[in-house]
């Protein structure tokens, strides 16, 4: 039986935060106010917190900076002050990034929560795309047409591969905003993205996907090692994936030459459904699940992945490099450059780019991660040697075995090597 995608709530991994118009102030749902109200204020709270009332704020929040999940929790159940400081996002969020980064960056999972936060999440639907952006072009595979007659189309079409808009230019094309006040926002539990440092050098990251019903993508791996998100706006999506190995085989059905560079697969998701899914359900490794409107799956770097529209579905996605997987997206840009994708021409050493971006931000962390690659690299010679010894070893006990002899007689001159 496949394995099921697991589905994270708030209580597990980190949602956002309503949107609020940036010229209000909301009170605080725990009913904390500034410091400087304890100046006039008749009751201070903190004041029940036993030898902590007499600690400045500053430095409980420094030694909450410092515990586990479990312990904070429980400090959050000691008294109401406490639970007061517990409570504090940037905590929660500094936890969560780092809890991602240890267990969650090679599963794939789902988020239930973050989307809906999202503007975009409560005013695309059909109608409103049509109206706002009826006239802008978008890629559609092969072909660039408005949005209204991609629309058109999706309506209509009974087609077996229907058309699917794919376009990594729609935050332009659209005119929209991303980030915390913008029309979407990255999860804050998926960290920074390694990438940014890049900047406007950074390959394409980010796709709308539109499509109707049986539209989807057949069986491939994310570009350049990369992790990705796929946020469902409106809709759903059937999504099959498998872990890379060297225990496990490409999903049935589909052929990867041996440098990874060609991928061979039937030529639409209904045909590889019909001969090949019963097989996949039953091979090791094979995860699958549905991410339904609203929700917001994970798609950890090197997994095989095919998704299918279980309906008229509208979705953004992007790529992004997690610390956890720096070491191999490096390997990749440095090891095969002739599949790095999704670059400017004008960029001809995507690696050398990347390396030297990272030491201007991140030099400890590139640090590690080169230490890293070339202890693993010094292993890998190390059995390769000790392979090509055994080999050499084999054949000269081969040769003893058998000895060398050479005679004259009546052998015929074709015997003569």
């Amino acid at each position: 039986m496949p394995g099921l995608l697991p589905v994270v709530g708030d209580a597990e991994m980190a949602g956002n935060a309503s949107d609020r118009p940036p010229t209000t102030i909301p009170s605080h749902p725990l009913g904390v106010r500034p410091a400087g109200n304890a100046y006039t204020s008749t009751r201070n709270l903190k004041n029940s917190a036993g030898m902590f009332s007499s600690i400045p704020d500053e430095l409980i929040m420094s030694v909450m900076e410092h515990l586990e999940v479990t312990e904070l929790l429980n400090v959050g159940f000691t008294c109401k002050a406490l639970y007061a400081f517990s409570r504090f996002d940037e905590l929660w969020k500094s936890l969560l990034i780092t809890e991602f980064n240890e267990s969650w960056t090679d599963k794939p999972f789902i988020l239930t929560e973050p989307v809906k936060d999202w503007p975009v999440y409560k005013t695309w639907d059909e109608r409103y795309l049509r109206e706002t952006y009826g006239r802008v072009t978008f890629r559609a595979e092969a072909v660039e047409w408005p949005l209204h007659t991609y629309l058109d189309y999706m309506e209509d079409t009974s087609d077996e591969s229907p058309l699917y808009l794919f376009d990594h230019s729609f935050v332009e094309k659209m005119q929209i905003a991303v980030g915390l006040n913008g029309a979407y926002r990255i999860p804050e539990c998926f960290g920074e993205d390694l990438f940014a440092t890049l900047g406007d050098d950074r390959p394409d990251s980010r796709w709308l996907i539109i499509g109707p019903k049986r539209g989807g993508s057949t069986f491939h791996k994310d570009p350049n090692a990369t992790s990705a998100w796929n946020a469902v706006i409106r809709g759903s999506k059937y999504w099959i994936m498998f872990p890379t190995s060297p225990s496990y085989p490409p999903p049935p059905g589909v052929y990867v030459s041996e440098d990874q560079s060609e991928v061979t697969s039937p030529l639409s998701i209904a045909e590889w459904l019909l001969e090949f899914h019963a097989e996949a359900r039953a091979t090791i490794g094979c995860i699958e699940g549905i991410c339904h409107e609203g929700e917001v799956l994970h798609v950890p770097s090197g997994w095989w992945h095919l998704v299918v529209n279980l309906g008229p579905s509208v979705a953004i996605t992007q790529n992004f490099v997690p610390q956890a997987h720096l070491a191999e997206v490096l390997l990749f840009l440095k090891s095969k450059p002739d599949q790095v994708s999704g670059f400017k021409k004008d960029i001809g050493d995507p690696y050398g780019l990347f390396v030297r971006r990272m030491k201007e931000e991140h030099s400890e962390i590139l640090t590690q991660v080169l230490e890293q690659m070339e202890r693993v690299q010094e292993v890998r010679k190390r059995k390769w040697d000790e392979i090509v010894k055994d080999d050499d070893r084999q054949n000269t006990q081969h040769h003893e075995k058998k000895g060398f002899s050479f005679e004259f007689g009546d052998k015929e001159d074709s015997d003569v090597p």
